[in-house]
């Protein structure tokens, strides 16, 4: 489905899934989920132990980042173990985002292991 604004043809899918997409990378919270996983994989055990939030609210934004596909998660044994699903294009990402903040007079950056995995 396409809607034109003033002669532009918008594709309302495709807009609508970037625009999901980026709303999970737009909370604090999922960020830091992120950068917790680009260390490595994690249980959704250790990630409330390194947050210092409750479980159901660090499942909750897990389902979001599940959902826009930013996060994989395995069973091993009775626990899940999460790891970033993409971790190249994610850090490409968040290095185009650290180069647009710059470039707006925000520059700021975010762990150096999630943006630039290989130089960790």
């Amino acid at each position: 489905m396409a809607m034109n604004l003033t002669g532009v043809e918008v594709d309302v899918v495709a807009t609508a899934t970037y625009a999901h997409l980026f709303d999970a990378l737009s909370d604090p919270t999922r960020l830091a989920i992120l950068q917790h996983l680009a260390t490595g994989e994690h249980r959704v055990r250790d990630l409330v132990e390194h947050l210092g939030l409750a479980q159901s609210t660090v499942s909750a934004h897990l389902a979001c980042l599940k959902e826009c596909g930013l996060v994989a998660a395995r069973p091993e044994g009775r626990s899940t173990v999460l790891s970033l699903a993409a971790p190249a294009p994610l850090a490409a990402l968040l290095r185009a985002t650290e180069d647009l903040l710059g470039a707006t007079g925000a520059r700021v950056s975010l762990c150096s292991h999630l943006v630039r995995p290989e130089e960790s």
